[in-house]
């Protein structure tokens, strides 16, 4: 027997397939990974999918499943299989045409890259991040100013000076 994506299901994939291959990619800089992180997410939320669709957020769901699988880098190869010759892709380009915002947040860990992708790209709260990684707003919060400084410094000293003031000069 075959499991069949439910109507609803498929229909969700459809419109925010696209929006989570960014988010994803925006969290780990590389697309092959980026449509990994999607793809397993999608599969365990398909089998379950009744289920979490009826406690109201599936995106968040599935976002949350990104964001741990991405964090703890466990990949499973049992379900990889090495072809001679690579599948054509129908994927939309997921990548930014400019790249220096994926090369600024690679310099960033990967906690502090997730909290600055959820907060500035998903734009969630402080709470909202904090429940979605299972730790306190007030580990947010530093997480986010560490992470903010240290884009600073890599900017430079000039990167986040007001445009009125320079003009001033």
């Amino acid at each position: 027997m075959r499991w069949a994506a439910p109507d609803q299901f498929a229909e969700f994939v459809r419109v925010r397939h696209a929006a989570l291959l960014r988010y994803a990619y925006l969290l780990c800089g590389d697309s092959h990974l980026a449509q990994d992180l999607v793809q397993d997410a999608l599969e365990r939320t398909g089998v379950a999918w009744r289920r979490i669709e009826g406690q109201g957020d599936p995106e968040g769901y599935l976002r949350r499943i990104i964001t741990n699988r991405y964090l703890n880098r466990v990949r499973s190869l049992r379900r990889e299989r090495l072809v001679g010759d690579a599948p054509e892709t129908g994927a939309a380009a997921i990548e930014p045409s400019d790249g220096s915002l994926i090369r600024l947040l690679s310099c960033l860990p990967r906690q502090q890259r997730t909290v600055i992708v959820m907060r500035y790209y998903l734009d969630l709260s402080e709470a909202q991040i904090a429940e979605a990684l299972g730790c306190s707003a007030g580990t947010v919060k530093s997480t986010a100013s560490r992470a903010i400084a240290r884009l600073r410094r890599e900017l430079g000293p000039d990167a986040h000076q007001h445009p009125a003031e320079e003009g001033a000069r």
